[in-house]
């Protein structure tokens, strides 16, 4: 039986005394690192919340500084809160608001405690809706293996404004514990190099799809520490689901009382943000839970994902995030297509490319169009996955070079991040593929680098090692054509 699980929230208020000299040991269990936080829209001044966790020292005084040029003077944050987490070993997690920063312009960060700084980075903002901006995005990366830090490496090598992961963040629960050892220390490394990872996620700001791993058991009297997800990052909550227990939403089991007192841990986020969008320059994005307890033939999701997707009138381009590849060619995991339920909503809200992963390899397939025919046999199976039969319009002209124009989507599985790679021999085995593939890498480890300026999109697939292995532009049409379609259920 686990330790029970209990919190408290002490804010720590009043002027911060002037940090003396950077402490010679750190006080951290994890190091603070950025995020966005609950804020979906772009800001004229942006807000970016710090991260991080301490020990259990009910009397430090705690502090967080910024400026965004070295003749500006510090600016104090308002309140640092640290919440309590008491299980076998106490802890506290902060989560700090620095708040009126200039949209896609660099600033200086500091953290002190006792008035002694303890740690200093610099990070960026959400970038403004008409500055270009990179970002990358990989998945199935938390594995602690060579090939991950490698990757992380070469992400920082690559200089993105941002970056985003496909799922399975952790290996192989979603636990704290597994953050500590897997991803932490490697995506938030204080040296860069192939060995160790790069110091990343404290200089630069991320999002993050739910995976099966992440979702974990669902079992706390197995995993008191699971469900990390929902309590490491810090995302908008503009989710369909606020509620724990609803339908499409992970149930959580365990003893009466700890169930209780970790579910009130996780609030608010626990479910709303396994389901979220947010704006970033002039592209909107959506992320969404794609594990087998959510059935996307539900009308109440579908119409949510159609309503957060037609909001975005100002963006200029669209991407989904989610974990499960709804269209692969690889061997692994090939029947688990119970996401292509919603492509007909990606194909009518101009949804540009939807990024998986799931699938340990990278695949990009030709701009497609589906749509799921009726299987009135087929039912939603908590625990299972299944094959989805339909009809394919594949717009066989778009190479990325001389058509660059796609007439429909792209599917990109990005999940070469760093666990054990899937169907290497499928790389040059054509024959294998499926005829909406167009590219199948899967001997090697990768991630995928987007430069976006205005109409004109890059996307770029490079190596563990910093090689390029494909390459294509997208441009977008001056005046993209609206769509009335009205969502109904799909598979039933």
């Amino acid at each position: 039986m686990p330790s029970k699980l209990a919190f408290a929230t002490l804010v720590l208020a009043g002027a911060l005394q002037l940090p003396g000299p950077t402490s010679p040991q750190s006080p951290f269990i994890v190091q603070p690192y950025l995020q966005l936080g609950d804020l979906s829209s772009l800001s004229a001044v942006e807000p970016v919340r710090v991260l991080w966790q301490s020990v259990n020292d009910r009397v430090a005084r705690w502090g967080v500084e910024v400026r965004q040029g070295e003749s500006d003077p510090w600016r104090s944050a308002v309140a640092v809160e640290g919440k309590l987490v008491s299980a076998e070993s106490p802890y506290r997690l902060f989560n700090v608001a620095l708040t009126r920063l200039r949209p896609g312009t660099e600033f200086e960060y500091r953290v002190s405690k006792d008035g002694v700084v303890v740690f200093s980075s610099r990070g960026k903002s959400r970038s403004a809706i008409d500055q270009p901006y990179r970002f990358v995005v990989t998945g199935d990366t938390g594995a602690d293996t060579p090939q991950e830090r490698r990757v992380v490496h070469q992400i920082y090598q690559a200089h993105p404004d941002f970056f985003s992961i496909a799922g399975d963040i952790v290996y192989s629960t979603g636990r704290m514990s597994e953050y500590r050892q897997k991803y932490f220390p490697v995506y938030n490394a204080d040296v860069a190099s192939p060995e160790t990872g790069a110091p990343l996620i404290r200089s630069r700001l991320s999002f993050a799809a739910v995976g099966n791993h992440d979702a974990g058991t669902s079992d706390l009297a197995r995993d008191p520490d699971g469900q990390a997800y929902y309590l490491n990052w810090s995302l908008p909550l503009n989710g369909p689901y606020g509620q724990p227990g609803l339908p499409n939403t992970q149930i959580l089991k365990g003893p009466a009382e700890d169930l209780k007192t970790h579910l009130a841990l996780l609030r608010p986020a626990f479910p709303r943000m396994a389901n979220f969008s947010l704006d970033y320059g002039n592209s909107h994005w959506t992320f969404i839970d794609s594990n087998v307890y959510v059935d996307w033939s539900d009308a109440y999701l579908r119409n949510w994902l159609a309503r957060d997707l037609a909001s975005a009138k100002t963006a200029v381009w669209k991407f989904v995030v989610f974990h499960h590849a709804p269209f692969n060619s690889s061997r692994a995991h090939f029947t688990e297509q119970q996401m292509r339920l919603v492509s007909d909503i990606f194909e009518h809200r101009g949804v540009d490319i939807v990024f998986s992963g799931h699938v340990h390899n990278y695949q990009r397939t030709k701009p497609l169009k589906f749509l799921a025919r009726p299987a009135a046999d087929r039912t939603f199976k908590s625990g299972g996955s299944y094959a989805i039969d339909g009809d394919f319009e594949i717009d066989q002209g778009f190479d990325g070079r001389s058509q660059t124009t796609p007439d429909g989507v792209l599917y990109i599985v990005t999940g070469a991040g760093g666990a054990g790679a899937y169907d290497p021999d499928q790389t040059d085995n054509t024959p294998t593929w499926q005829p909406f593939t167009q590219k199948l890498i899967s001997d090697t480890y990768s991630f995928t680098v987007v430069d976006i300026d205005g109409r004109s999109l890059t996307l770029r697939q490079l190596t563990e090692n910093g090689a390029e292995i494909d390459r294509i532009t997208v441009t977008k049409p001056s005046s993209p054509k609206a769509s009335t379609l009205t969502q109904k259920p799909a598979g039933r």
